[in-house]
């Protein structure tokens, strides 16, 4: 019988280690942290501040964290000023998983930062013929995080972290990948809405840009892609 992602997570601790060990390599050459932290006004890299970005665990790896960190404590969507962005995190917490608050950056334990730490701001993007083609933003930081309008920085190595983790949690649970799926079409609709094109770290390297009504893509150099918010 093939292995689970619930049977992966809930096996013995070095196992959740190993998993951890597969998307490990820096994102980039630089601290990106540093980067953006100076145009926030509470000092942090805007993935660290618990008012910008909620990370998120599966409920085995919240099990694993508690039995050997203090890094982490569960969300509980106080810890900023109620806003409508916080309400709306609420409402749309995934069901498998668990919305975490963690120590804070100068407290950061980096073996134990969570599966959702490791590859923020990217998500695996699934095209409509369900296959996975490479990284995308996460579109709601585009304002803010520096990675997302410096994709040049992204080492090849991250990159290929990347792809092979996601390849094997796709192996292991179908329900990751559906979720995934259903996350880029959301992008796409945006996109679409916004009439832009997605930029793509292609899981082959490079970068493309998607078109999100044809899904064409079109190869495109580190100096054609757009700039956001602080670091147009």
């Amino acid at each position: 019988m093939p292995l689970t992602l619930k049977d992966y997570l809930t096996s013995p601790l070095a196992d959740i280690r190993t998993l951890y060990a597969r998307l490990d390599e820096p994102l980039a050459a630089l601290d990106c942290g540093q980067q953006c932290a100076r145009h926030n006004p509470a000092g942090k890299p805007f993935c660290c501040d618990i008012c910008h970005a909620v990370p998120a665990a599966y409920p085995q790896e919240w099990t694993f964290l508690q039995k050997t960190t203090n890094l982490w404590q569960p969300w509980r969507g106080d810890e900023c000023s109620q806003s409508d962005e916080t309400r709306q995190l609420q409402l749309e917490q995934p069901e498998n998983m668990l919305y975490l608050a963690c120590l804070g950056p100068q407290a950061c334990q980096r073996p134990f930062r969570a599966l959702s730490c490791r590859q923020f701001p990217f998500f695996p993007y699934v095209s409509t013929d369900y296959r996975f083609l490479g990284l995308a933003c996460e579109w709601e930081f585009e304002s803010v995080c520096w990675v997302i309008s410096h994709l040049e920085a992204v080492t090849e190595a991250y990159r290929h972290e990347f792809i092979a983790t996601h390849d094997r949690l796709f192996a292991l649970e179908q329900d990751i990948f559906e979720a995934y799926a259903a996350h880029s079409e959301k992008m796409r609709a945006e996109f679409a809405r916004t009439r832009r094109r997605i930029p793509l770290l292609h899981r082959d390297g490079g970068f493309r840009l998607i078109s999100p009504a044809s899904e064409r893509m079109a190869r495109i150099s580190a100096a054609g892609l757009p700039r956001f918010g602080f670091y147009k």
